[in-house]
């Protein structure tokens, strides 16, 4: 089953499912913009096209993934995007 979503008034767009190889997760763009998500558990997010500025909890520098490239986020903690030009990605939900 798919299970849209809508952020930030429609500047991020995804689908979540659940599959055999990448267990749960969701795809979605996310627009030219800045934002801030909240994690409920860790997270694997991959660059699909485009590129993320991404500033993780606790961290000081802001980093550069570009598509193909992967980053980790914590459960239970906040994340903050730049995102330059339209954005593709693929989040996988991990166990904590």
């Amino acid at each position: 089953m798919l299970n849209v979503s809508e952020y930030f008034d429609g500047k991020v767009k995804s689908i979540g499912f659940e599959s055999a190889s990448a267990g749960r997760a969701s795809v979605g763009v996310m627009a030219e913009g800045e934002y801030t998500f909240a994690t409920a558990q860790a997270e694997e997010m991959t660059v699909v096209s485009g590129s993320l500025k991404v500033l993780l909890t606790g961290e000081t520098d802001w980093k550069w993934y570009q598509a193909g490239e992967a980053f980790n986020v914590p459960g239970h903690s906040e994340f903050y995007l730049q995102v330059a030009e339209p954005t593709a990605y693929l989040c996988r939900y991990l166990k904590d």
